[in-house]
């Protein structure tokens, strides 16, 4: 009689389960990607990478199981790749607009629990070449390890010398000195415990906080700090949600014109492309008739906190902090200016690492806690910000060059807007992911990110003539666009 495999079982971390237990009907807990390629990808050569790399990592094996003593990792008896890998195409054309229109499908759509929480979707004759729909539950890892992950399954045709270099793109991660926070997050954890345990009290007296600050424990002030935050203004970006999602992404940037700018305003890249993005949430908010002056939303922007020795291990280890958008200012300097000083602010503060140690708390509460938890924190902001940055060369996935690329996060609770941006091989790609009972068509928004950007360009242009910035930046700026 044959011996029965022994199926492995696997503690799941305390982060980890909280992003399981956050899936809701209204916001699935799936980061989902798509690839556009040059050139047609098979299905026959999309199987071959996905054994041979994707599967490297055993944890894509592994179906996440809930039990009432935790959850766990526990290898899937019956994997069969055929379930994970489908094959699709377009209807009528095509072109961009159905390849929207099916990765909202796609990011509207659970998956399937009994099985591992992943699917890669192949889209045939797509834009003279293919694209590849890529749909991962929150659970396995955050953005930075799943970029990771994107870099094991592709190659860079020039050799092994630039291969090394895209796969260290890591190190100029901006957050990267958050990293160096992380000893104590055991300590951090407790107190995420103690905070989430005091629950409603908490809530009718954010004083506790002080308490717990009075222990010497910096952490303690910032989890107060972050829920005593009020809750962000009702506008047309919070409200009820539905079960459907809508995607769109918009034609990239070249990413040396927005280093230039950021150079000569004396900021940085991310800085200036949440500008020209809370730019175009304003323009779109005036003409669905809000009334802006002074108002102000928040955004949940998650920090690496992965020590970079680490940077391919899969697993969630990123903090959130609430960034401003002063949608309500209508100048776009000063909209740059006062988004540039709240980034300096959240960077020297710990706040990552409180949410962090809260996320962990929640991943180990009981329903109604978490329940509590998770609605108190999404009230206090109006979308999810993300920014990664890729390699600066082209890659290849099995022989195809990959064209363009874009990814959209999960967000979480009542928020129901989402805003992603990625560099890749030298070009800086915007996207959004919106609900769709709030936002029925997110190229409203997308559309008017470029002209944002463009105006950010024309002002700096124009006070070089004023004198306002270095003459040097300047003229490196003007012979870049010029260029």
């Amino acid at each position: 009689m044959a011996e029965r495999k022994k199926v492995r079982k696997v503690p799941m971390s305390r982060v980890d389960t909280a992003w399981l237990r956050m899936e809701r009907p209204t916001n699935l807990m799936m980061i989902t990607g798509v690839m556009m390629f040059e050139t047609p990808l098979d299905i026959r050569t999309l199987r071959k990478v996905v054994e041979e790399k994707f599967l490297a990592y055993p944890r894509f094996r592994q179906k996440a199981v809930e039990t009432p003593t935790g959850a766990f990792w526990v290898d899937d008896p019956d994997f069969d790749l055929d379930h994970h890998l489908r094959l699709t195409a377009l209807p009528g054309r095509g072109g961009k607009k159905e390849l929207e229109r099916f990765t909202s499908q796609m990011a509207s759509t659970p998956l399937d629990k009994t099985k591992p929480l992943w699917q890669f979707h192949l889209v045939e004759k797509y834009d003279g070449g293919s694209a590849l729909i890529a749909r991962i539950h929150h659970c396995y890892a955050d953005g930075i390890a799943l970029v990771q992950v994107l870099l094991s399954l592709t190659e860079v045709a020039e050799g092994p010398k630039k291969a090394a270099l895209a796969r260290r793109w890591l190190k100029k991660e901006e957050h990267a000195p958050v990293a160096q926070r992380v000893g104590a997050i055991d300590r951090y954890v407790q107190l995420g415990n103690r905070m989430l345990e005091k629950g409603m009290e908490f809530y009718r007296d954010p004083s506790l906080a002080a308490v717990l600050a009075n222990e010497g424990v910096d952490i303690a002030r910032e989890i107060g700090l972050a829920l005593s935050l009020s809750d962000d203004p009702e506008t047309v970006l919070k409200g009820k949600l539905g079960v459907s999602k809508r995607v769109a992404w918009a034609e990239p940037l070249p990413l040396d014109e927005v280093k230039s700018l950021s150079r000569a305003l004396g900021c940085t890249v991310n800085d200036v492309l949440l500008a020209s993005a809370s730019g175009a949430l304003r323009s779109y908010m005036l003409e669905r008739g809000e009334t802006l002056d002074g108002v102000t939303v928040r955004a949940t922007v998650p920090v690496n906190l992965r020590p970079l020795e680490h940077a391919r291990q899969l697993g969630n280890h990123f903090g959130l902090v609430f960034l401003d958008l002063p949608v309500g200012e209508d100048n776009p300097m000063r909209r740059l200016e006062r988004i540039a000083a709240s980034m300096r602010v959240l960077r020297k503060s710990r706040q990552a690492v409180a949410t962090f140690g809260a996320l962990a708390a929640v991943g180990m509460a009981p329903p109604p806690v978490q329940s509590f938890a998770l609605e108190l924190f999404s009230r206090k902001a109006s979308t999810v910000a993300t920014n990664v940055p890729g390699p600066q060369m082209p890659l290849y996935f099995g022989g195809s060059r990959i064209r363009d690329l874009m990814f959209w996060v999960p967000q979480t609770g009542s928020i129901g807007l989402g805003i992603s941006i990625i560099s890749y091989n030298g070009q800086v790609h915007f996207g959004l992911i919106a609900d769709a009972r709030l936002m029925p068509d997110p190229d409203s928004v997308i559309r008017r990110f470029r002209p944002e950007f463009e105006k950010l360009l024309y002002l700096a242009l124009m006070a070089r003539w004023e004198g306002t910035f270095g003459a040097e930046d300047a003229e490196a700026l003007m012979l870049e666009v010029s260029s």
